[in-house]
């Protein structure tokens, strides 16, 4: 069996923020109906009911969405989702090797804090980056798809511009200081501890596809 064996040559920047961003955007096109509820129940104590209409954990808020507003306003905001994702998983994954080499020097074998730190800064760099994108999915998945209820904004370009006119352009970054907070720690812990795995698990060749040969426990015949 011809073992696996990573490639000496690091891949371009590029390929690895394009990487990061298209399996960020799978990962979303997965997730999203579950994100849509959350953002639901955590609205929900901010003003009434609409039609009294009230949600009830992860699971129920998803069939009552589907029962009153239809399956496709669970992916209410999935454009602007997935805008969110090729610009903040591209920053937040596709950089931490060259921010962590940053910090090193190019040296090989950082310490936890130097991960830690490029963790830190690559998504505190994401989160400034996509957070107009964050603003406007989570304000698409707030809104509902009910007939007499008014929607507010009825595309992402319609709603980046009526946010911009109505708010300034401090709107579409409402939130960012703690969403910077929520998610350097968020990503440090995630890619700190992925590269440590990763790295463990090329150290000591657990993919080479060198097993030990099978012992035969089968009993000796006697002639």
């Amino acid at each position: 069996m011809v073992g696996l064996k990573p490639s000496d040559v690091p891949p371009p920047l590029g390929v690895k923020m394009a990487s990061a961003g298209a399996a960020a955007c799978i990962a979303d096109i997965v997730t999203f109906p579950l994100d849509t509820a959350k953002v639901r129940l955590q609205i929900q104590g901010e003003k009434q009911a609409v039609g009294g209409i009230r949600y009830k954990g992860v699971f129920g808020t998803i069939s009552t969405m589907v029962r009153t507003e239809g399956p496709r306003s669970l992916y209410n905001g999935l454009v602007a989702g997935l805008q969110r994702q090729l610009c903040f998983a591209s920053v937040r994954i596709g950089l931490y090797d060259n921010v962590k080499n940053f910090y090193t020097g190019g040296k090989e074998n950082p310490g936890v804090l130097i991960r830690i730190l490029a963790g830190c800064t690559t998504g505190a760099m994401a989160v400034s980056f996509a957070q107009p994108t964050d603003v406007v999915k989570v304000r698409f998945q707030a809104q509902m798809n009910l007939n007499g209820v008014a929607r507010r904004y009825n595309g992402t370009i319609q709603a980046y511009r009526q946010i911009f006119l109505n708010e300034g352009l401090r709107g579409l970054w409402k939130g960012t200081l703690p969403n910077i907070t929520r998610n350097a720690l968020v990503n440090c812990t995630e890619l700190v501890t992925y590269d440590l795995i990763k790295e463990a698990i090329l150290r000591h060749n657990m993919m080479s596809g060198h097993f030990p040969t099978p012992i035969n426990w089968a009993p000796d015949h006697a002639d």
